[in-house]
């Protein structure tokens, strides 16, 4: 019997979470069970080069805006390849995809990797996702949250699973600090904090800056370190960096192939976002012995028990984050004191095998080859 061919259909392979996700699962299916194919809407990205069959990743160029041709291009590469599974990853490739194949419904399985933002609650939007939801096969969430936010909101609980984000606990785990910070060129000194991410509207690095710059003057060997390339406020970014009165303690690291040394850099990790499904970002700091500080609306809530493990607290406003940051400066020293905790709670909850034997469940059960349960 010929494994089970699967197809992701994705925006690109830049660099992100989702994406780390998506290369890191298909390297990780046995190819004698998935033949694993990508179809990147409009780039092929930075992380292509990491996909398991380079030549499986199908490239189609969509401009910016609405794309019918990009549609029809979808539609035929999907009569071609046949998939057994087509695994969407958030709202605008499903979209694509129910348009490119409006009968290929019980084949598709469909991910959301991020809280809906406010614009995507409105009504109209909700109606047209309620719609969409319908016509696949299952729906699933990268954590427990982020799938009781969406039955809150009043998406159908029975269609929707949870594979929780997982991470490769022998390649990230914890070093020596200083010979990290050595190794990137970091202050050895410094007590460091750090934003891992791409450059979106959600992350909040600029807030983080604002916190950052209310802080350093009482905090003389404070420094900020920003991981990671792409999206549409990288550049804006990089000037608020650069014209801040502290910005020889501002360090903008950019895209970097192999976080590990820059995690294990880190005092603390910081995930002001507010739309997180699960960062792996967070898994992969704490995976490395780096507690966090996360807001309470994501999906943070399924990782870090606050004091316990890192900092859980409510980071909706600039002033709540600066003061979160404060209070944790105040003992900086209890930040050592949490590494054995926040190793432990990835070891036992968060590693890796167990999210891949999550999709390949699903892949069976939407192939006909298992049962749904």
């Amino acid at each position: 019997m010929r494994p089970l061919r699967v197809l992701h259909v994705v925006f690109s392979l830049d660099a992100g979470g989702m994406e780390n996700g998506v290369v890191n699962v298909s390297t990780a299916l046995a190819p004698a069970e998935f033949e694993v194919h990508v179809c990147c809407l409009s780039r092929a990205g930075a992380f292509a080069s990491r996909f398991p069959s380079p030549e499986r990743v199908h490239v189609l160029g969509k401009k910016d805006g609405l794309s019918p041709s990009t549609v029809i291009a979808l539609g035929r590469h999907i009569r071609r390849l046949s998939p057994d599974i087509i695994h969407t990853h958030n709202f605008g490739s499903l979209i694509y995809t129910i348009f490119a194949a409006p009968t290929a419904g019980s084949r598709i399985l469909h991910g959301e990797h991020a809280e809906l933002t406010a614009a995507e609650l409105a009504p109209h939007r909700r109606l047209i996702r309620r719609l969409l939801y319908s016509r696949v096969r299952r729906i699933h969430t990268v954590s427990n949250s982020l799938r009781e936010s969406l039955i809150r909101q009043g998406f159908p609980a029975g269609k929707i699973d949870v594979i929780v984000n997982g991470v490769d606990i022998a390649r990230f785990r914890p070093g020596a600090k200083e010979d990290a910070r050595r190794k990137i060129g970091l202050p050895i000194n410094a007590i460091l904090l750090g934003l891992v991410g791409r450059f979106g509207p959600f992350k909040r690095h600029a807030e983080l800056i604002n916190a950052f710059e209310q802080l350093a003057p009482s905090h003389p060997t404070l420094a900020l370190v920003f991981v990671g390339g792409g999206g549409p406020l990288e550049e804006p970014t990089r000037r608020l960096a650069a014209a801040s009165p502290f910005a020889s303690r501002i360090h903008v690291a950019g895209f970097q192939p192999d976080p590990r040394p820059w995690y294990r850099a880190l005092d603390l990790l910081v995930v002001p976002s507010v739309n997180e499904g699960l960062s792996n970002a967070l898994i992969e700091a704490m995976a490395s012995g780096v507690p966090a500080l996360g807001h309470t609306a994501c999906g943070n809530r399924d990782v870090i028990r606050d004091s316990v493990n890192g900092f859980l607290r409510d980071l909706s406003t600039p002033d709540q984050l600066c003061n979160a940051l404060a209070g944790i400066l105040a003992s900086p020293d209890s930040l050592t004191g949490l590494r054995d905790a926040v190793r432990h709670t990835i070891e036992t909850s968060f590693a890796f095998p167990a999210m891949v034997a999550g999709y390949e469940r699903l892949y069976r059960q939407i192939a006909g080859t298992s049962p749904l349960g």
